[in-house]
């Protein structure tokens, strides 16, 4: 590995973004998760880690559990720095739901379910990200699983597998 590369993988962190950025949120939801003390997805992540906290959560803000697993799983997403608020959602559409199933699902399987996707929902092939993006997104993901044992290494209960 050249000692660029190296340096690349220790300078990479985790992103944590303003709770507004994240996609899907009406301004009403924003100001409920504020109010309860939430307002990075770094920080919905970490209240959010068991199902226990999750439904406390989904309780408090008389919501039910299915949207906060998918704010979850669009928050956990949003710390791989090249994916962010910007992919994370069609990320979630395409069936990936956690850092973990984005390191572990094959680069050109998700580039062809994304693909799909892109031509199903809008009809345009030209909207898909390059593979050499959806690399990106799995090489950082490895990197952020295996700098922070734990957060993000589980699924959030949202998206189907068929």
């Amino acid at each position: 590995m050249s000692s660029k590369h190296r340096d690349n993988k220790s300078l990479l962190t985790s992103r944590d973004w303003p709770i507004e950025q994240l996609p899907g949120l009406s301004p009403e939801e924003q100001s409920q998760l504020q109010n309860c003390g939430i307002t990075t997805t770094v920080a919905l992540v970490k209240q959010g880690k068991t199902l226990e906290a999750r439904v406390t959560l989904a309780n408090k803000l008389q919501i039910h559990l299915q949207y906060v697993n998918k704010w979850m799983a669009l928050a956990d997403l949003a710390r791989i720095p090249s994916v962010g608020t910007q992919y994370c959602g069609l990320l979630l559409h395409a069936g990936i739901a956690s850092v973990a199933q984005l390191a572990e699902t094959p680069t050109h399987r998700l580039h062809r379910q994304i693909l799909r996707l892109q031509v199903a929902t809008m009809q345009r092939r030209d909207m898909c990200p390059g593979i050499e993006l959806v690399q990106q997104w799995s090489q950082q993901a490895k990197i952020v699983l295996s700098k922070e044992w734990g957060v993000g290494s589980g699924e959030w209960g949202v998206g189907s597998r068929e």
